[in-house]
């Protein structure tokens, strides 16, 4: 398999995604957010580099989660190692989620993104926006941020909100 840098790992989070999830958190974002949760990540050259194989046999430690989350850093900095890690979780029944400082728009212009937007349930798009904080939202830290529905936002080929999110 590919080989990913990361920053981290939690086994078991509430608090990333619908769900008991286990969150894999990438190391470099190129996005510098002010008042970013995670600026520990934003190092492209920080974290460790994991074999994805390994990540694999870790997620699946656990047979409570059935549901995985890639945060950052910025996951779509490493796309293609992730889409073939994404894939491995889907063939096992896996919900899969994201967060993103691009938009779905910007995503949806780069080919290196879709293997990854092809695995995903659920898609936290946009940058942080600091002025727009709130902890009133589920899932994501800035009001200008969405959770997307992916398979439907694919379809469309435009964002299409998880209604339940919104």
């Amino acid at each position: 398999m590919a080989e990913l840098r990361i920053a981290g790992t939690i086994g078991e989070s509430i608090v990333d995604g619908p769900g008991i999830r286990y969150v894999l958190f990438t190391q470099g974002c190129p996005h510098g957010c002010p008042g970013c949760h995670n600026p520990q990540t934003h190092d492209f050259n920080g974290g460790k580099v994991v074999d994805t194989a390994l990540l694999l046999a870790d997620i699946r430690k656990n047979p409570f989660v059935k549901a995985v989350t890639f945060s950052g850093g910025e996951p779509f900095a490493q796309p293609l190692a992730l889409a073939e890690l994404a894939s491995a979780l889907k063939e096992q029944g896996y919900h899969l989620m994201s967060y993103s400082g691009y938009t779905f728009e910007q995503l949806l212009q780069r080919e290196d993104a879709h293997p990854l937007l092809d695995k995903l349930d659920l898609l936290v798009d946009g940058p942080f926006v600091e002025s727009q904080k709130s902890i009133e939202l589920r899932f994501r830290g800035s009001a200008n941020q969405r959770v997307l529905d992916v398979p439907a936002s694919l379809a469309a080929n435009a964002p299409v909100w998880c209604e339940k999110y919104r």
